[in-house]
């Protein structure tokens, strides 16, 4: 699986999250850009929709 994370994150290794791409299942992998080999979280994928609609009209 690849991981990508926000072209908004630069490259100052701050806190930024990775988003599993191409993962098939009910969920989202995300994990911590720091701690590649760390584990993932898997966030619902309806929970994942609502967080990213809300981070685009600017609702959170």
């Amino acid at each position: 699986m690849a991981w990508r994370k926000s072209s908004y994150s630069g490259q100052g290794g701050g806190n930024c999250l990775e988003v599993g791409e191409g993962f098939v299942g009910p969920a989202v992998p995300v994990r911590d850009s720091k701690r590649p080999e760390g584990p993932a979280l898997l966030i619902p994928a309806g929970a994942w929709r609502a967080f990213t609609a809300g981070l685009h009209t600017g609702g959170l």
